[in-house]
């Protein structure tokens, strides 16, 4: 009022207990700030707060927020776990963030002694302000987020559309969507900045004549493109079973550019097997189905014979795009 700045172009940032405070600021404004930013919004004391006591949407035109350590039962976690902005954005799926693991704490306190070992607790905390940084310094290529019912659903890679406002950018920015009710989005990060990784949905049908379930099995992806490769990604899947499609999330920290060509292995359970001694178990797959998050490409692998046989411990089967089939084989 004072200088008679317009309230439209001011975007309040708040960090933990500083998002409820930028919240209740922007409520008792006559006409709506721009933009609210919710870093982490603390949870304690808020998470059943009604929302003129604690950071809400209508506290400003539009208001984004990051959630990054919703660990623990609601009430106790240190950020809030529910949904109180129009985008509510849920790194990691927002519960801790990588790099702030027990054995990172031992190696900073054995580096620095016990003065850092508040950073621990603070870790996945600071990381919201962290990623909000990293926006700012790579605006030209944000990270992307998607909406999701669940966290589980978004590590199936079942999320990975950009139809209808489905994806957003994290960070500074963002488009400003606002819907009826929030949106809650995930999407992975890397531990350090550059955060941006690179989504994909990969979908697996394991075909064989006979019939054969194994439950926690360890496998590992090689993705080959036209820019880079990333190879050995880990992903475990929770039940392979005869004549079932799969479908899963993974992510890799270079752009590899256009998918060229996949190789899957089933890795050897790590303790002695008898059954594995005598006999490696197997699987029959014609096509894997990979989509793209942030192009939204979708691609189809085929093998290099007309069925490549997947056996636990074995060589990797190698599956190429499917209109490449030939060169590939002109090419040995």
């Amino acid at each position: 009022e004072e200088f008679n700045y317009p309230l439209d172009n001011v975007h309040l940032l708040g960090y933990s207990l500083g998002a409820h405070a930028a919240g209740i600021a922007g409520s008792l404004t006559n006409k709506k700030v721009n933009r609210i930013t919710g870093l982490d919004p603390a949870g304690p004391n808020f998470e059943y707060a009604e929302a003129p006591s604690r950071l809400s949407p209508d506290d400003a035109d539009f208001v984004d927020v990051l959630h990054t350590f919703t660990r623990g039962s609601p009430g106790r976690s240190i950020g809030i776990q529910k949904p109180v902005g129009h985008v509510d954005i849920y790194p990691n799926g927002g519960t801790f963030q990588p790099g702030c693991n027990i054995g990172e704490a031992i190696r900073v306190i054995a580096e620095r002694g016990l003065g850092d070992v508040d950073q621990l607790v603070k870790c996945s905390h600071e990381r919201s302000i962290h990623l909000f940084i990293d926006s700012l310094l790579n605006e030209e290529n944000p990270s992307k987020a998607y909406r999701c019912s669940s966290k589980e659903a978004f590590e199936k890679g079942l999320c990975l559309s950009c139809r209808k406002n489905r994806c957003n950018n994290l960070g500074y920015e963002i488009n400003k969507v606002r819907a009826k009710r929030s949106s809650k989005m995930y999407l992975k990060t890397r531990s350090q900045m550059p955060y941006k990784v690179f989504h994909y949905q990969v979908k697996i049908h394991f075909s064989g004549t006979e019939s054969e379930t194994h439950t926690n099995q360890a496998f590992e992806i090689s993705l080959y493109g036209t820019v880079a490769e990333s190879e050995n990604i880990p992903f475990t899947l929770p039940e392979v079973s005869t004549n079932k499609t799969y479908s899963f999330l993974i992510y890799t920290e270079v752009d590899i550019g256009e998918l060229l060509m996949l190789k899957l292995k089933w890795k050897s359970d790590s303790y002695f097997s008898w059954s594995d001694w005598w006999s490696s178990p197997g699987f029959a797959i014609q096509k894997i189905r990979v989509k793209a998050g942030e192009t939204q490409k979708k691609v189809i692998f085929c093998s290099r014979e007309k069925v490549s046989h997947l056996q636990k411990g074995k060589a990797p089967a190698v599956f190429v795009k499917c209109h490449d089939k030939s060169l590939n084989k002109k090419s040995g």
